[in-house]
């Protein structure tokens, strides 16, 4: 996986340098802009990224940027910095989607911190969505038969009942079933059973 990335979104050029400044200091690669726009116009990160975003900024303010990024599915977690915090700010950025509001000038060791959660909560996401990914082309590899069997092995049925439901013999049944098996990369059907609940598949059964 590609290095974790920090992206600063501050129109204030002082603030924007420090933070990267702080960030760099600690390992981490930075991407800064000083708009709003331009960060949205940039390509999404591919590694383990979040966002440390200004609330007050010219053209487009922080709540703006969260909903186009909402609008572009750009799931990064979000740090809000400002120099006006209030409660209600707050509240209201937490329900937008933003995990950590804090207030300019901010403490070092609280933005590090905050950091540090938002990349493992992100490398967490990555990870879950690469996974679905790849179960997801594991089972587009079944034939449509294979599929019928996927569908009814996991509602718990022998393969003596999966030939009858399927109007097949009970070797093509095992055979099918061990195919399944193999290219779904099991061998047991607790595990098929709950690829099929990350894959949305429900249990299937004629008669």
């Amino acid at each position: 996986m590609s290095e974790p990335t920090v992206m600063v979104v501050d129109d204030d050029p002082a603030i924007r340098r420090s933070v990267a400044d702080l960030l760099e200091s600690e390992g981490y690669r930075v991407r800064a802009f000083a708009e709003a726009a331009e960060f949205l116009a940039a390509a999404a990160p591919s590694a383990p990224s979040c966002l440390i975003l200004d609330m007050q900024m010219p053209r487009l303010d922080g709540m703006s940027v969260l909903q186009h990024m909402g609008e572009r599915r750009l799931a990064l977690p979000v740090i809000f910095l400002t120099g006006h915090g209030t409660i209600p700010l707050s509240v209201a950025a937490m329900k937008a989607g933003a995990n950590e509001f804090l207030t300019k000038p901010v403490d070092p060791d609280a933005l590090l911190a905050a950091v540090g959660e938002a990349l493992a909560a992100d490398a967490a996401r990555l990870e879950q969505r690469r996974e679905a990914d790849e179960l997801a082309q594991r089972h587009a590899q079944l034939t449509p038969r294979e599929r019928e069997v996927f569908a009814l092995a996991i509602g718990g049925l022998l393969n003596k009942q999966i030939a009858d439901d399927m109007g097949i013999s009970e070797i093509m049944a095992k055979v099918h079933k061990r195919n399944v098996m193999l290219k779904m990369q099991t061998r047991t059907l607790a595990e098929l059973v709950r690829m099929a609940e990350r894959l949305g598949i429900e249990s299937t059964r004629r008669r």
